[in-house]
């Protein structure tokens, strides 16, 4: 959504939709798992009242919503781009299938995936592991708005300090705001690597898939 209150910013679209196309023809293989907050926040409402599923299964619905806009956006960019939803949907989406992803990507095609893990109570972090580890994703990139894991919110702390590395079980011991709890668990059990950066910054993508440390590395080993 960029700098909006909500929704989706064309321009914002476009360039992250450059960045990922550029990789793709470089010759990486890239599936993308897709939130909906700058749409709809289940959890949310839920506080509000909302029954929670309900919630919920709203916030997968903008997923897609968001997917299908990145889907047209790498077209345009020129690479081949496939988005595959948790949730039955034939007519905007494939069904989500492991086999399905994996045989898109082999295939040169970028793979979107939405409506997170299709069910309830689960949040798009934990989607983005769950789908890491079952298409046997080498590094597991979270795309957020700070530049890295820091010891509390440097917005709120001048005085937090960056961790450019750091353990998963620290980062559990510790409450980071990394990722929650479920998805920073599954990437720890299943060796998964994750890079937590700043995905506003032009051109940090590609920096650092070309080999530069870039943001914070969460691995399964001591921290460095």
């Amino acid at each position: 959504m960029g700098e909006a209150d909500f929704g989706i910013d064309p321009a914002i679209l476009d360039r992250l939709a450059t960045e990922v196309a550029d990789l793709a023809r470089g010759g990486l293989e890239i599936a993308m798992v897709i939130g909906g907050g700058n749409i709809f926040r289940g959890a949310g409402l839920a506080e509000r009242g909302m029954d929670r599923v309900t919630g919920d299964h709203m916030g997968m619905l903008a997923t897609v919503i968001n997917a299908l806009a990145m889907r047209d956006a790498l077209t345009r960019a020129g690479v081949e781009a496939r988005a595959l939803s948790a949730l039955d949907m034939n007519q905007v989406c494939e069904p989500y299938a492991r086999y399905r992803a994996l045989e898109h990507l082999r295939a040169g095609r970028v793979v979107i995936l939405a409506a997170g893990t299709g069910s309830p109570f689960f949040t798009t972090d934990s989607a983005a592991s769950l789908r890491a580890i079952e298409i046997g994703a080498d590094l597991l990139i979270k795309a957020t708005k700070v530049d890295g894991v820091y010891s509390d919110d440097p917005v709120k702390n001048p005085d937090a300090v960056f961790y450019p590395r750091i353990s998963y079980d620290r980062a559990l011991a510790e409450r980071l705001a990394v990722m929650d709890a479920t998805a920073l668990i599954l990437c720890r059990d299943h060796d998964l690597p994750l890079r937590v950066m700043n995905i506003y910054e032009p051109g940090a993508l590609q920096r650092l898939l070309a080999g530069e440390e870039i943001g914070t590395l969460v691995t399964s080993g001591e921290n460095e």
